[in-house]
């Protein structure tokens, strides 16, 4: 192994073990808790070291978000294809990506609802973000009419599953009604009898 492969390989490692701590830390207290001193601090390495890798606090939610992407992408690929139909396969997706919003609420945030420098919906996005997405376009497509712009469908059944899970968890919409508005959400996308 040549020295410039070993130092790019501590390199990614320690950019890993950053964002892992973020992680960790904002899912445990909160964003507002995630500082680069108590990173620094807890990952035993000096604050200018965790400025090489990232510009500050935002640069680290970014990388975030980004894992987040992919590990979403993942979830939802699984309940996809676990499902039968295109009804219950859009039932699947909506299903899981609420409960990986419950599950990881800090992680949800850092993604889609604080402000992160990332390009969403461009040729620039990160690969992360066009997999869960797509991931979404999937599940979506079987039920789209002959013409119509999958792509505005899938962003509209983002828009609501996202809307739900927000209201849901800021208290707006009660908890206890949650799976019914999904219903609600599927049966427009897909009315009874027509899977």
């Amino acid at each position: 192994m040549t020295i410039q492969t070993r130092r790019e390989r501590e390199r990614a490692e320690r950019e890993r073990l950053i964002v892992t701590a973020a992680r960790e830390l904002a899912e445990a207290e909160g964003w507002d808790a995630v500082t680069t001193r108590r990173l620094a601090d807890q990952i035993e390495y000096s604050q200018p070291v965790l400025y090489s890798h990232f510009k500050g606090k935002g640069a680290i939610m970014a990388a975030v978000a980004v894992q987040g992407c992919a590990d979403l992408a993942v979830e939802l690929r699984a309940a996809r294809t676990a499902a039968g139909s295109a009804r219950e396969a859009l039932a699947a997706v909506a299903g899981a990506y609420t409960a990986f919003a419950r599950r990881r609420p800090a992680l949800y945030d850092a993604m889609f609802t604080h402000a992160v420098d990332l390009p969403f919906a461009t040729p620039e996005a990160p690969a992360a973000l066009w997999d869960a997405f797509d991931e979404l376009l999937q599940a979506v497509r079987p039920i789209a009419a002959e013409g119509e712009d999958t792509g505005l469908l899938t962003e509209t059944y983002w828009a609501g599953l996202h809307g739900l899970v927000t209201l849901m968890r800021s208290g707006r919409l009660p908890e206890e009604a949650h799976e019914r508005r999904l219903a609600l959400l599927i049966g427009h996308f897909v009315p009874h009898g027509t899977d």
